[in-house]
């Protein structure tokens, strides 16, 4: 059962559609008996996915398949050191993945924590307290301030209750309740004000309703719906390495099968020898080392991105994810903005005034016309009448200014507080206090002065307290106050009232009749939850990367529109409602998506249906939130980012990676991290294929030559595994190219590597592969044995490997200042040359590897065919920078 159309319904409606007798009775025992038979319990239950399967799934990789082929085809051939060093790869990898992911605690589960545990309902004639999960469709329900709402209600009996609604609306202000049938047919959520929602939280007031929805059929049980329908797709990292995987496999295995079938029938080797050949052209081609060093480069970044940059990443991909992010699809409230209420405006009768600072902590100033004002007597009373009118606390806790009730009133201390700080003695003694009343929309308070003069202060919506003051005032100008009220709101700024009423010492208590008789208006506050300080410099960067940001809220479309416009979204900012994308057809819809900057009085669905929407039209996708409505969303986009904060437990759990700091801003460095990484991780492939197909081309010439093996197996790899994965370490540490948060975000529907990529591995390999042969072929013919032609190929082919790491470092060229710009990366070599020589020198190590001492000789070739890989590759990397442009 759900509570569509349950505002529309009268109380006698509701009475009979949920069988009830007497409200005040509320159900029999039996009734409930039978409805938690029918519907269940009002909880949320999920599956949970064994601990087995999320490591089996780790294996799911196509890089992986092709370790386990090159594992047991080393297996079969007895090469057991080679099979437990590619195993224990694999399994690295895979506890790697699997702890990332257990770590990351189900989303799900949190839900079911933050239900109330116990509920106050009429049963059988009597108020009782039940367990939350016992509340059934039809329970006559009782609120009161402090208590969480248990299940989705309609209201019947409110008194001036509100609630905060913001984790599921993104209504910054709790929002007053009533009774008032709807007739909208489909009202956002934040307009439902007859209806309470599971999870909210009532702020002040006492109210009672009907349950109409419980468990999975109420708001936060279809968010926790869709948050487990959103399948985690691949990251688009983990797709290109996926497509590169089969690309290297197929091209190897192709080209196995062709050398195995032209060495068959040339007849040049026995079929053993030409086995462990082809074999041997597998595991040299085959790059072992990729999955290790991909998984060593993100999980640096992870570590660094934590340490440095206030962000916590929950899976490895995810961090490079960042860097191909498009779109950045963000929430307002707590977001983009501080969800703390800020009084900017103040106008009086002959003045305007400015107030700087935002949020609740009291620093700024009040201005005109750019100059801090001198306070005179109007402001002051202003100011004193707002502050005085007011039933919320605002104290300092550990350094953070903390607001005890309504964000509303909170802006108004704030505002006294920046005025006359925190040390003023209050010179109002309370007399009486006349809460909000949603029915008049006032607060009142009756205080004395110090000098014993009695006054009433007043606080509330406009259209009540300037009627008030027309009533005191016979040339009191509504026209020119109505169109300060409409220029403020127009600039998506909440207008609050403040009067005063002088009243006799006798008066000792507020009454509604009272107030009737009329007030002194002595001005107007315009009231903002403002942008975060850091947001426009990030949205700056972001722009100039090349990235779109939306937001999409729950809040009105005027104050969204009006923060974007803040914020300096757009040139032309464009907004659109939930309501209005729910009445578009499917190519309507994806139009709107991309056009509209601003999409407001959203609801869960509207925002999952936006995302899925965006990567639809190939778009990869950041959503940025901090309340449940933004869970769902979260779950979906490319990378969910959540608040650490002020974040749900829900959005944070739903998300791929959590802000500390709660700033908008510290997306800017985290995608410039992201860029960095990838592009790293993209420079140890370009640096690691070249050598891996080299290796394979050697035996490959060599048997089409027919000659005896330059490099034997246990060579292959220790230049694959060894060499190949000590020299890409020094891609962890590299910087990111000086334009990375200049270039346009890259298209993530291609391959990791492009037509100018694959050219350069190719001749590359070649190079690294003729240079190797011609070293071997040259030294045999001259009468030096193979055991010291083979260490010099070793050899020529690991310095050509560490003269290319100078040229693939960068896209600079060698000799600029980015040659030193990381230093780690020449201690790495040092410890490859260090590894080198033991390979060539140690005893030991000369018989697991078949190498032997080469002399001056061997050295000066190995490092002369460096020197022609570098300076080739630099031509090419000439080359391609004049293409470019």
């Amino acid at each position: 059962m759900n509570n569509s159309k349950d505002f529309k319904l009268t109380l006698s409606e509701l009475k009979s559609k949920y069988n009830i007798k007497d409200i005040n009775s509320g159900l029999d025992s039996k009734q409930a008996k039978d409805r938690l038979e029918q519907y269940g319990t009002n909880e949320l239950k999920f599956k949970k996915e064994s601990k087995w399967k999320l490591f089996l799934r780790q294996f799911n990789n196509v890089i992986i398949y092709v370790l386990i082929f090159s594992a047991i085809l080393t297996l079969l051939l007895q090469h057991f050191s080679d099979s437990f060093i590619i195993i224990l790869v694999i399994f690295i990898n895979a506890f790697i993945g699997y702890y990332q992911e257990a770590n990351a605690s189900n989303a799900l589960e949190k839900i079911k924590s933050i239900l109330a545990t116990n509920s106050t309902v009429y049963r059988d004639g009597h108020r009782i307290d039940i367990p939350t999960k016992d509340v059934v469709v039809g329970d006559v329900v009782f609120l009161e301030a402090g208590d969480k709402v248990p299940a989705d209600m309609r209201l019947i009996d409110t008194d001036n209750v509100r609630i905060q609604e913001s984790s599921l609306t993104g209504e910054s202000d709790s929002i007053a309740k009533d009774t008032a049938i709807i007739k909208d047919d489909n009202p956002a959520l934040a307009e439902q004000t007859n209806m309470a929602f599971a999870y909210t939280s009532v702020t002040s007031g006492s109210a009672s309703g009907i349950v109409v929805s419980t468990g999975k059929n109420t708001e936060i049980g279809r968010i926790s719906e869709n948050i487990s329908q959103a399948k985690d797709s691949k990251t688009p990292l983990m797709r290109e390495l996926d497509g590169l995987g089969k690309w290297v496999s197929y091209v190897i295995i192709f080209a196995s099968a062709l050398l195995f079938l032209l060495g068959f029938f040339l007849e040049t080797y026995s079929l053993s020898v030409l086995s462990l050949s082809v074999v041997a052209m597998i595991v040299g081609s085959i790059p072992e080392g990729l999955p290790a060093t991909t998984s060593v480069v993100l999980s640096r970044g992870v570590s660094d991105m934590a340490k440095n940059k206030n962000t916590i990443i929950k899976s490895l991909p995810a961090v490079e994810t960042l860097g191909s992010v498009d779109v950045i699809a963000t929430d307002k409230t707590g977001t983009l903005t501080k969800n703390e209420m800020t009084i900017k405006d103040i106008i009086l009768s002959d003045h305007v005034y400015h107030v700087t600072g935002n949020g609740y902590t009291p620093k700024g100033e009040i201005t005109e016309n750019g100059n801090k004002v001198q306070m005179n007597d109007t402001l002051k009373l202003f100011l004193e009448a707002g502050n005085e009118a007011n039933d919320a606390q605002l104290n300092q806790e550990n350094n953070k200014w903390i607001l005890n009730g309504e964000p509303t009133d909170g802006a108004f201390l704030t505002a006294y507080t920046k005025a006359f700080g925190t040390d003023n003695n209050n010179r109002y003694k309370e007399i009486d206090l006349l809460p909000f009343d949603s029915d008049f929309r006032y607060i009142a308070k009756l205080v004395d002065d110090d000098n014993g003069k009695r006054k009433l202060f007043i606080k509330g919506s406009p259209d009540k307290l300037l009627a008030l003051a027309q009533k005191v005032d016979k040339n009191f100008d509504m026209d020119k106050w109505n169109q300060q009220v409409a220029d403020l709101s127009e600039h998506g700024k909440r207008v609050i009232a403040v009067g005063y009423q002088d009243v006799d010492a006798s008066v000792n208590e507020i009454t509604h009749d009272q107030i009737k008789q009329g007030i002194h208006l002595l001005g107007l506050a315009g009231i903002i939850d403002p942008p975060r300080e850091s947001v426009m410099k990030a949205l700056r960067e972001m722009n100039e990367a090349g990235i779109a940001v939306k937001i999409i809220t729950g809040d009105n479309p005027i104050t969204a529109k009006a923060i974007g416009e803040q914020l300096g979204l757009a040139q032309n900012i464009h907004a659109v409602t939930g309501a209005e994308l729910d009445g578009m057809n499917k190519a309507e819809f994806k139009k709107a998506v991309l056009e509209n900057q601003v999409f407001a009085r959203t609801t869960p669905q509207n925002k999952y249906d936006i995302i899925k929407a965006l990567q639809d039209s190939g778009k990869v996708t950041a959503m940025t939130g901090d309340g449940i409505n933004d869970a769902p969303a979260l779950k979906r986009a490319d990378i969910g980012v959540a608040m650490g904060n002020k974040g749900t437990d829900i959005a944070k759990e739903s998300a791929d990676m959590v802000l500390t700091d709660d700033k908008f801003g510290t997306l800017a460095p985290a995608i410039k991290e992201g860029r960095r990484i990838y592009d790293n991780i993209k420079k140890s492939i370009q640096f690691l294929l070249p050598t891996s197909f080299a290796e394979g081309l050697i035996i490959a010439f060599t048997i089409l030559m027919q000659n005896d093996m330059p490099l034997q197996p246990t060579q292959l790899l220790w230049i694959n595994m060894v060499s190949a994965i000590t020299i890409q370490f020094a891609f962890i540490f590299e910087p990111g190219e000086q334009d990375l948060m200049k270039q346009k975000p890259r298209k993530t529907n291609g391959s990791l590597l492009n037509k100018w990529d694959g050219i350069r591995i190719c001749w590359l390999s070649a190079l690294m592969a003729i240079l190797g042969i011609v070293a071997f072929e040259m030294l045999t013919a001259n009468g030096f044995s193979d055991v010291f032609a083979s260490t010099v190929v070793v050899n020529v082919i690991v310095f050509a490997k560490i003269f290319y790491l100078f040229s693939i470092r960068t896209k600079q060229a060698l000799f600029s200042k980015t040659l030193f710009s990381n230093p780690q990366a020449f201690i790495i070599v040092g410890i490859m040359i260090l590894l080198q020589l033991a390979l060539t020198y140690i005893p030991f190590m000369q018989g697991a590897f078949y190498t032997t001492g080469i002399g001056f000789m061997g050295w000066s070739i190995a490092i002369v065919a460096g020197v022609i890989v570098l300076a080739l590759a630099e031509v090419d990397k000439f080359i391609s920078k004049k293409l470019k442009k």
